[in-house]
């Protein structure tokens, strides 16, 4: 399992961790607190479908990894958390510049996370909402 308390604590201090998704994407770290996360998004020229507008799967992926970062913070030593179902809806279309996704946990149980995402553009827009549930794994070892 992964430590995720060494795994945030590097990530707040700047240093590199052991997800390379992060940087193939080029997330970046604002803010991570209990139950809370929040990252940005440059919106390079290769996230651009034909229709001239940031293809839809990659802010969905965007979500779900800030989502994800958001159980983080309330994981026990042990635990670890895949996604189970994630429903998103567009609100609006992002053409460029920077995105902004804020994930707030809504309810952790003892098996389940649920966590809420809204991604925005730089003129403060909101571009999707989604609604992630999340299964919590335990480490019988």
């Amino acid at each position: 399992m992964t430590d995720f308390t060494d795994y945030l604590r590097k990530l707040k201090s700047g240093e590199r961790v052991d997800n390379p998704f992060l940087y193939f994407m080029g997330m970046h770290l604002e803010e991570i607190r209990e139950g809370y996360a929040r990252f940005s998004l440059a919106i390079r020229p290769e996230f651009i479908q034909g229709a001239g507008i940031m293809q839809g799967g990659l802010s969905i992926a965007f979500s779900s990894e800030v989502a994800a970062h958001a159980a983080m913070t309330v994981l026990l030593p042990g635990e670890s958390v895949t996604t189970i179902e994630l429903k998103n809806n567009f609100l609006s279309m992002a053409k460029g510049g920077k995105l902004v996704a804020e994930s707030t946990i809504f309810k952790k149980g003892r098996s389940l996370i649920i966590v809420d995402t809204i991604v925005r553009d730089d003129n403060g827009s909101d571009i999707s909402r989604s609604s992630a549930t999340l299964m919590i794994i335990r480490d019988n070892g």
